[in-house]
């Protein structure tokens, strides 16, 4: 039996894991992040008072079915315009998803419809049915600022102090909280830490379905250009990982992947993990020396390690 994947996350990150993950089982369930408000996504959530359609677009295009009719299909869905109006770098996926949503007003069954149209494996969902803002309060120069939106925050400078969920207690989608109960494995990451991982665990309902659920729990740490600037920059591997346990204190992880660059930055994360309860996997996951994109055929590989070590015991 092909094992029962959720991968969460949003963005580039989760595209990448989706693409490694499909070429070792169908059964996929990707959940998503809601809280873009920045580029095409914004412009059209402000407008429908719909979910930011971008993430979810890039899910389901790294799962299109592959043969001529799902690449070009997941071609056209990310296909950008280009002009000097309202029109320009707005996505056609995007534009078809909020259509869906706008003609019917159900989030989950328009992303269902657009899948059927990409014959993609597996399913997509949204981490929540409405969309979602971050708020993070950072100290800078010894004052507190408090700053709102996934954009704002990520060009936030300081100390970070709290971070919330604008509604603070949304409701979680039922379909992915049953997807993470009956999950083998549940991937997390990588990619921008407070727009892609962590609203995964600021949602309470989600945050404690994952933490309960039987599924292994597998982290992607970021790689070196990632954690030194991007969101959060300054910080650790280890840091990024304290953060998700702050929120979700009861979750256990049983791996955590990390590219050597990583781990030679410094020491201390293969004890850290271990005190978590899980084993660092330290190998070459990027696609060049230095880079920020982590290549998928060698997350493909290192997945399926992971996964046959695991059931052959």
């Amino acid at each position: 039996m092909p094992p029962k994947v959720v991968a969460l996350g949003g963005g580039h990150g989760l595209a990448a894991t989706l693409s490694a993950l499909r070429a070792l089982t169908h059964e996929i369930t990707a959940i998503v992040t809601v809280a873009d408000n920045g580029g095409s996504s914004g412009l059209l959530r402000d407008e429908f008072k719909t979910l930011p359609p971008g993430d979810l677009r890039m899910a389901l295009a790294a799962l299109c079915s592959d043969d001529d009719w799902g690449r070009n299909w997941a071609q056209i869905l990310q296909y950008r315009f280009t002009s000097s109006g309202p029109m320009n770098s707005h996505a056609v996926g995007n534009l078809l998803l909020t259509a869906l949503w706008d003609r019917d007003g159900d989030a989950v069954a328009g992303i269902a419809q657009v899948g059927d149209l990409l014959k993609i494996i597996g399913r997509v969902l949204p981490m929540a049915l409405d969309p979602l803002d971050i708020e993070g309060t950072f100290l800078r120069n010894g004052v507190a600022e408090v700053v709102r939106g996934q954009v704002e925050v990520a060009l936030a400078k300081g100390e970070l102090q709290a971070l919330r969920l604008i509604p603070e207690n949304p409701m979680a989608t039922p379909e992915a909280l049953r997807a993470i109960e009956d999950a083998d494995w549940i991937t997390i990451g990588p990619g921008s830490w407070f727009s892609s991982v962590m609203p995964h665990f600021l949602l309470k309902e989600q945050a404690a379905a994952i933490s309960s659920s039987k599924a292994k729990k597998i982290i992607v740490l970021n790689l070196p250009e990632n954690i030194k600037e991007g969101e959060f920059a300054g910080s650790s591997a280890q840091k990024h990982l304290e953060l998700v346990l702050a929120h979700t204190p009861a979750l256990k992880i049983d791996f955590a992947i990390a590219d050597e660059a990583v781990v030679a930055q410094g020491t201390g994360l293969s004890d850290y993990v271990a005190s978590l309860g899980g084993k660092l996997i330290s190998t070459d996951v990027g696609q060049l020396p230095g880079g920020n994109q982590h290549d998928v055929a060698k997350m493909s590989r290192t997945f399926s390690h992971i996964f046959e070590g695991t059931l052959l015991k």
